[in-house]
């Protein structure tokens, strides 16, 4: 795999990216492009680049980036907004279209965890790509925090973010907090975040309280049915415990897009290593979904004739 630097920018943001070439990159262009997009704390080092070292193998061009205010892209620390990161995506999108090597219309998104979320509002405001994978997510954000609370830690969450939105328009400031405060990890993901994540660069940030709110907002299942025809693949692990199954379920079922429902053999994150059956399973459904929706979008249009 060929690696390249390179920066684009995000709402006024100059945000650090990766392109990621085949090692065997032909000297004619139009090639097809993935923008692969990681969860919640948003690096290139998470998964994006896990996922390029294995699909560039298969002939695609891949990008990958720190979403705004993660590691060296810019950005204010510790503010993490749903909505904003979607932005992030829509922006890369239009990056890696403008690269003369890559083919403008087969362009696909990948997102895993929150990033399955951001990669389905991207496309849905932009139209422009020609498929979207959406892995490990959650899809209705209020939802979600209620399914791995008690009901009075809800309770008590919902008046923290009531408090700190009446100190934001008071005080001009949200509050600091630590970085899984009312995003809490199951033990499986906790034991994998500290033994494979800990140390990437960046992680851990504190995170603003208003980023709560961002998720009790998030309504991706709203607004899924309005990506068709665009299609649709969701991958889940039936044994996720930090983003239940059903979240996909739930998104598969709303959804109006040539769609795909994936089941993998996992939890959340214990299959992700390069060289775990699972993960390779993954990428090669990956690259099948992706190969079929790039043959559609490549399509010559047909003429009707009179």
């Amino acid at each position: 795999m060929i690696e390249k630097e390179t920066a684009f920018y995000s709402e006024g943001s100059r945000l650090k990216a990766t392109i990621y070439y085949p090692d065997d990159l032909p000297d004619a262009g139009n090639l097809p492009a993935l923008v692969i997009n990681s969860g919640y704390q948003g690096f290139n080092e998470f998964y994006p680049k896990l996922f390029a070292q294995r699909l560039t193998e298969h002939g695609f061009v891949c990008l990958g980036f720190d979403y705004r205010g993660m590691a060296d892209s810019e950005g204010e620390k510790g503010r993490v907004l749903i909505e904003e990161q979607a932005q992030d995506v829509r922006n890369a999108v239009t990056f890696i279209r403008s690269q003369n090597d890559v083919d403008p219309r087969r362009i696909g998104l990948i997102g895993w965890g929150m990033g399955a979320a951001n990669v389905v509002l991207a496309a849905e405001k932009g139209g422009d790509v020609a498929g979207v994978a959406s892995l490990n997510g959650f899809y209705d954000g209020e939802r979600w925090l209620q399914s791995i609370h008690t009901y009075d830690e809800f309770v008590k969450i919902v008046d923290e973010v009531k408090e700190d939105r009446v100190n934001r328009v008071l005080k001009g400031e949200s509050k600091l907090a630590d970085t899984f405060a009312h995003y809490p990890l199951d033990p499986a993901t906790g034991d994998y975040v500290e033994k494979e994540l800990s140390q990437v660069y960046g992680f851990g940030h504190p995170t603003r309280l208003q980023f709560t709110e961002s998720i009790l907002d998030l309504k991706v299942e709203s607004v899924v049915a309005h990506l068709a025809p665009t299609p649709l693949f969701i991958a889940h692990g039936e044994r996720n415990s930090l983003h239940p199954f059903d979240e996909a379920r739930s998104l598969y079922g709303s959804a109006a897009s040539p769609k795909t429902l994936y089941t993998i053999d996992g939890r959340h994150n214990d299959f992700m290593y390069g060289d775990h059956p699972e993960f390779l399973l993954l990428c090669d459904r990956l690259r099948q979904f992706f190969d079929e929706a790039f043959s559609v979008s490549a399509a010559p249009a047909r003429s009707i004739s009179a």
